[in-house]
């Protein structure tokens, strides 16, 4: 009843339209309840009575009923229909506004096929119910409660024994609903996998085809299919074996009333009008009863549908905007953790902390670079920046203000991002790189592009920057989507910039390119650095190491080389074997060779940041 009460509010919101379609839907009623009496005296006066005046004037009667009851029953669709769309269009963008506030940490555990199968198929469910199953069960009562009395009135005795089997229909509705109510949930869940099936599929079919796993994915989806078949033909084996009891129970209705009602009209007790009659009222109260079966089964789908949406609307974000929150100023850049730990998920055990008692200063403007193995903390810790994770223990401020106690929006907006996995939209190029600032020009958006190194590429293409791009960057190489992901970020003009690990898929020659822009950008901005490449982090005001969520080391490039430790050991594996025998700085080719080695194609001296 909650997930029922809940649509009823939104219904509320669009009360005149609701009040509307009641109304037609009552005129309509009369409409249908008038015509057996109608035709009680066409036969009780006309045919009997032998007066082909009644015959004539019932027969008007019952054409201008049936004009007039379209009439209405039109308005009472329209209405009741426009009203159920709009109720719709409120829970779905009441559920995509709700996704878009949901935290990180709901998302690394919510499935992206399961999410896309509550906002349209669950959401389609709770159409169909308001549309047919609400409009039904309350026309349905009306008529239940206009046609008892009319036959109450008819012949007490009669309306008792034709209504017998009423306790009977409404014991088979119950139990109906009870057992098809898991049978649909099951179904609604099974759907949702087989959603998530395929959008992994259709993400992955690249890599699906360059392992030739088709067969093996095929036969996954077939299970999934499988399993959804077989409980749709559970629900349909309940649906017809209790629509047919209660189809037994209707006719067994109208049984009685032409054995005993028969016998009263024999006796005289009433016309055989009334008798005609009253099986037609009756056949309109067991239509109904009938009906309530398929009304029941659309309730308990709309049940288990509304549940499933109703669960994403009551799951409250983790980091949001406390009560009071102040707007951030435009910051300097000064970012600080204090004694910061942190792990995913709740209740975690000391053991499970993925950063602990970290304490790190970035004095603004200034560059600080990270180092570590996978799983060392690099990305926990930007990810603490811009607060899509709240430490466990600890503090992040920004030029002295805690970042709990100020806006996600200020934040965030003064804080540019390039993430190690690109993420471009189905879009024009000029889109995805204003997707920060909308309102950029389009001489900002080209400084940008050329900034990144990116501004050749887009206007040797045909449409330049109305170019459009496939989904998610397709027919982009890793390196100029990365440069699109870089010129989005720097088109922000943010006081903090944090670029994880955003030169890993470009070759040597354009992280060349990227470096000697990015060192121009970062002048006198606060800079994060993520990078696996030494040759890109060399220059970095500091250094920091990373072992197991942990600071183990941290200083300049040339400190770091003289203390030794896991740096040095990273430094020896990627640059101790291109230094020169003799001569020249670390990492710069020195004398002939060095100008041969400068000169040559995709060869980088010095560089870095």
């Amino acid at each position: 009843m909650s997930v029922l009460l809940r649509l009823m509010r939104y219904t509320l919101r669009h009360w005149r339209w609701t009040l509307l379609g009641l109304l037609a839907m009552l005129g309509a009623l009369y409409t249908r309840l008038i015509v057996p009496r109608l035709i009680q005296r066409a036969i009780d006066q006309g045919i009997l009575g032998r007066d082909p005046g009644v015959l004539l004037n019932v027969a008007g009667l019952i054409l201008a009923m049936a004009l007039l009851g379209g009439v209405i029953r039109f308005a009472e669709r329209y209405s009741m229909e426009y009203m159920c769309q709009r109720v719709i269009y409120d829970l779905r963008n009441d559920l995509y506004n709700h996704l878009q506030t949901l935290s990180f940490s709901y998302y690394d555990e919510a499935h992206t096929g399961q999410l896309m199968s509550r906002v349209t198929g669950d959401v389609e469910t709770l159409r169909r119910f308001l549309s047919r199953g609400l409009l039904g069960l309350t026309e349905n009562f009306f008529m239940l409660v206009a046609v008892v009395v009319i036959l109450v009135r008819y012949h007490v005795g009669l309306a008792l024994t034709s209504l017998a089997m009423l306790p009977f229909l409404t014991y088979a509705v119950v139990q109906f609903g009870r057992r098809v109510r898991p049978a649909y949930w099951a179904i609604q869940a099974q759907a949702a996998s087989m959603t998530a099936v395929l959008q992994e599929n259709i993400t992955g079919v690249r890599v699906v085809r360059a392992f030739a796993r088709e067969d093996s994915e095929e036969a996954k989806f077939e299970v999934e299919n499988r399993e959804y078949h077989r409980r749709q033909i559970t629900a349909v084996k309940l649906h017809a074996y209790y629509m047919q009891f209660m189809t037994f129970l209707s006719n067994l209705g109208v049984a009685v009333v032409l054995f005993y009602g028969g016998r009263l009209v024999i006796e005289g007790v009433l016309t055989i009008g009334i008798i005609v009659a009253f099986t037609s009222y009756l056949g309109q109260l067991m239509m109904p009863l009938r009906m309530l079966g398929m009304i029941v089964g659309l309730a308990q789908r709309a049940v288990a549908s509304g549940q499933r949406v109703f669960e994403i609307l009551d799951t409250m974000p983790e980091i949001q905007d406390e009560p009071g929150a102040t707007e951030l100023p435009p910051v300097q850049g000064h970012i600080e953790f204090r004694n910061v730990s942190f792990g995913y998920g709740n209740g975690l055990t000391p053991e499970a902390l993925v950063l602990k008692d970290i304490n790190l200063e970035v004095p603004a403007g200034k560059t600080v670079a990270l180092l570590g193995a996978t799983g060392s903390g690099k990305s926990s810790i930007i990810n603490l920046v811009p607060r899509f994770y709240d430490p466990t223990q600890g503090q992040v401020l920004v030029d002295g203000h805690d970042i709990r106690h100020v806006t996600l929006r200020s934040l965030r907006g003064q804080v540019g991002m390039v993430l190690q996995e690109t993420f471009l939209f189905s879009a024009s190029l000029r889109e995805n790189i204003a997707y920060g600032r909308q309102a950029a020009t389009q001489a900002e958006i080209e400084a940008a592009a050329k900034a990144a190194h990116i501004h050749d590429f887009i206007v040797s293409l045909p449409e330049g920057y109305a170019s459009l791009i496939g989904e998610r960057g397709v027919g982009l190489s890793g390196g100029q989507k990365q440069r699109l992901a870089i010129a989005r970020a720097l088109l922000m003009d943010p006081r903090i910039l944090i670029l994880d690990d955003s030169t890993s898929s470009v070759d040597i020659e354009t992280e060349y390119l990227i470096q000697q822009a990015l060192a121009n950008v970062m002048r006198d901005r606060t800079t994060i650095v993520i990078a696996q490449r030494l040759s890109t982090i060399k220059n970095a005001d500091e250094i920091i190491v990373l072992d197991a969520g942990r600071i183990v080391q941290r200083g300049r490039h040339d400190e770091l080389l003289a203390g030794g430790g896991i740096y040095c050991e990273i430094y020896d594996l990627q640059l101790r074997r291109q230094e020169p025998a003799h001569g020249g700085a670390a990492g710069a080719p020195g004398g002939e060779a060095s100008a041969a080695a400068s000169r040559r194609p995709g060869t980088v001296r010095g560089g870095g940041f």
